[in-house]
């Protein structure tokens, strides 16, 4: 393959690392169109009708549990910016925010008297979510001594730039790092995921969360409710809703 070579996939030896059986699949089915249109006239057959086709299985992101999670928000207090880092996670946990839609907001997205967002998602399409009193108050400690101008980033980088999504990504890595996280894979998805997750398990509603998460359709959102029926939670573990003003912290 490609990516084993010392010059990567297609030339950048920065790009080696496996390719995703989705992305397998995306490239069967190109090549697949491909020579079906060269068949219509340039060609007797196409060498891809004896290609299976790849098996892509949806991603089974494993859920943070409550002490990972606890292990990270300890870790971010003990940060070099305690309060940003802090009010991020929480907000990835309390919203199920993807990186993009958090690397993009604004403070004039801020509603602190109704504990409220709005974030651009995909599609260019924007929607609220809302935070908990807790992630409320952790943004709004983040934001002190900041010029909170309308159109500045709510949460700045080392260099008082807007996030990215690599950064967001490598802030992440630092914190689960310092946590001792080794068996979970700790990006915003993670958290996203953990969220959809805990908001089910707690009895929250499949449409809810279908406009929580921004999906534009349920076929997305159900992935979410095979693997929280599944309940691989410990007895007796919950997490509050949000909406209770509490928040996904855990307790019990």
């Amino acid at each position: 393959m490609a990516h084993h070579s010392p010059e990567g996939r297609w030339g950048n030896s920065q790009n080696r690392k496996p390719v995703r059986p989705w992305t397998v699949k995306d490239i069967h089915t190109t090549f697949k169109t491909f020579f079906r249109w060269l068949v219509e006239g340039y060609i007797d057959g196409s060498p891809m009708e004896s290609v299976k086709a790849p098996v892509a299985r949806p991603d089974q992101v494993q859920p943070f549990t409550k002490e990972q999670i606890a292990a990270q928000l300890m870790a971010a207090k003990q940060s070099r910016h305690p309060y940003r880092d802090e009010a991020i996670l929480l907000f990835l946990l309390d919203t199920a925010v993807r990186a993009s839609e958090l690397c993009g907001l604004r403070i004039q997205d801020l509603d602190s008297v109704g504990k409220r967002a709005t974030v651009l998602g995909k599609g260019n399409k924007r929607r609220d979510i809302y935070m908990s009193r807790t992630t409320a108050r952790a943004v709004n400690q983040s934001l002190r001594g900041h010029d909170t101008s309308p159109s500045n980033p709510v949460f700045l980088s080392e260099r008082d730039d807007p996030f990215t999504r690599s950064g967001l990504q490598q802030l992440l890595s630092r914190l689960s790092k310092t946590a001792g996280i080794e068996a979970v894979r700790c990006s915003p998805h993670t958290f996203r995921h953990t969220c959809a997750i805990w908001f089910l398990r707690s009895g929250g509603q499949v449409f809810a969360l279908k406009e929580m998460l921004g999906h534009t359709d349920l076929h997305m959102t159900m992935r979410y409710v095979a693997i929280a029926q599944a309940d691989v939670s410990a007895p007796g573990e919950k997490w509050v809703c949000p909406t209770n003003g509490e928040g996904w912290l855990p307790v019990g």
